[in-house]
C-alpha cells in the first residue's frame, strides 16, 4: 500500500496537468481575437485606407476613401455633403445661395470665388480632396498639384445619368452608398409624377434667364435641358443654342413662340445684381401679355440659387424637379 501510493499521486498530477493544457478561458480567447495588429513595439498600426479611382470630365483621379479635408468649390456638390451629414474645411463664400447660408461661418475657410480660386488658403488647409465644376475648370492641373481634385460638373446632354453618377461617386468616397440611393429614389419618383402630368397635358414650355435687361432662351441639350430632357415637357423650340447664357432672344421671338409655360430664372439676383421684382417688370411686358403662359397663368418664377449657382446636388435637383411639379399644372 505505501509503495502504490506515489505512483497514484503521480498519475493524477499528470492527468491535472494535462487538463489544464487542454483549456484556454473564455476571457483569454476574447482577448487575442480583439487584439488589433501591433509594430514591434506594442502600437496598434493604423490599417491603410482604401484607395479609390475615378473617371471624370477632365481625366482620372486617385484618393483615399473618406478623406478627412474637403475643399468644395461646386455648389450643387456642396448640398449634397450637407445633405449626407459631410463636413467640409473650405467653400466659396461669396454667392452662396440662401439655402447653403450656414457656410458663410467663419470655421469654414473661404478658399477665393467660383471663378478665382484662392491657392494659398488652399494650401494652408492641407486639403485630401478638391471638388470643382464648370467654373473652375481651367484650374484643374494646379489644383492637382495641391490634393487630388474631381470634376463632378454634370453633363447638359446626359443631365440625368451624369447627376446619378456623380452622387454615387460621392456615396463611395464617403462611405454614404445607401443614403445616396435613398435620395435618388425620391427623385426618381417625382420625375415620373412629372412625366405623367407631361402625358396628361402635353404643353410646351421655353425657358428663359433674365439677366440685367436682356434675355436668353434654353432648350434641350442646354444647362436647363433638364426641363425638356429629363422631364419630357415638349419645347416650344427645339433648336435653340446651347452656349451658357442661352440665346440671346427678343421679346418679338417670345410672342412669336407663344409657349403654353414660360420658366423664368432670373440671373441678376442669382449674382447680387438685381432682384425678382425687376425680372418680373422686365418680363411680363405687352408683347409677353399677349402669350398663352401669361394669359393662362403659366409664368413660373424659379428659384434663381438652385437653378443658376447650384444645380446638380442632391437637395438642388430634388428642388429643381419638385418646382416644376409644382408649376406644370
Amino acid at each position: 500500500m505505501k509503495k502504490s501510493f506515489p505512483l497514484m499521486l503521480l498519475i493524477i498530477c499528470i492527468a491535472l496537468v494535462a487538463a489544464a493544457c487542454g483549456t484556454t478561458s473564455p476571457a483569454a480567447d476574447s482577448k487575442n481575437s480583439a487584439a488589433p495588429a501591433t509594430s514591434n513595439g506594442g502600437t496598434p498600426q493604423a490599417q491603410p485606407s482604401e484607395e479609390l479611382t475615378f473617371k471624370h470630365q477632365l481625366g482620372e483621379t486617385k484618393i483615399k476613401k473618406n478623406p478627412k479635408k474637403v475643399v468644395v468649390f461646386d455648389f450643387g456638390a456642396l448640398d449634397s455633403l450637407d445633405k449626407l451629414g459631410v463636413d467640409v474645411a473650405g467653400v466659396v463664400q461669396s454667392n452662396l445661395p440662401d439655402y447653403l447660408a450656414k457656410y458663410k461661418d467663419s470655421k469654414y475657410q473661404s478658399i477665393g470665388t467660383l471663378k478665382e480660386p484662392d491657392f494659398e488658403k488652399i494650401n494652408a488647409i492641407k486639403p485630401d480632396l478638391i471638388l470643382i465644376s464648370g467654373r473652375q475648370q481651367t484650374f484643374y492641373g494646379e489644383l492637382s498639384k495641391i490634393a487630388p481634385t474631381i470634376f463632378i460638373g454634370v453633363d447638359n446632354k446626359n443631365f440625368l445619368e451624369s447627376f446619378k453618377s456623380n452622387m454615387k461617386m460621392l456615396g463611395q468616397i464617403f462611405g454614404k452608398e445607401s443614403a445616396v440611393d435613398a435620395e435618388l429614389a425620391k427623385i426618381d419618383q417625382t420625375i415620373k409624377d412629372v412625366k405623367a402630368q407631361v402625358a396628361a397635358n402635353g404643353k410646351n414650355a421655353l425657358v428663359i434667364l433674365a439677366d440685367d435687361g436682356t434675355i436668353g432662351a434654353f432648350g434641350p441639350g442646354s444647362r436647363f435641358g433638364l426641363v425638356h430632357d429629363v422631364l419630357g415637357i415638349p419645347a416650344v423650340d427645339k433648336n435653340l443654342d446651347t452656349a451658357t447664357h442661352g440665346q440671346s432672344i427678343s421679346f418679338e421671338f417670345i410672342a412669336q413662340k407663344n409657349p403654353d409655360y414660360l420658366f423664368v430664372i432670373d440671373r441678376a439676383t442669382a449674382v447680387g445684381k438685381g432682384d425678382k421684382v425687376g425680372a418680373k417688370a422686365l418680363v411680363e411686358n405687352e408683347l409677353v401679355k399677349q402669350t398663352k403662359a401669361f394669359q393662362d397663368k403659366h409664368i413660373v418664377y424659379l428659384d434663381q440659387s438652385v437653378w443658376y449657382l447650384s444645380g446638380g446636388g442632391l437637395e438642388s435637383v430634388a428642388a429643381m424637379v419638385g418646382e416644376i411639379a409644382k408649376g406644370y399644372k
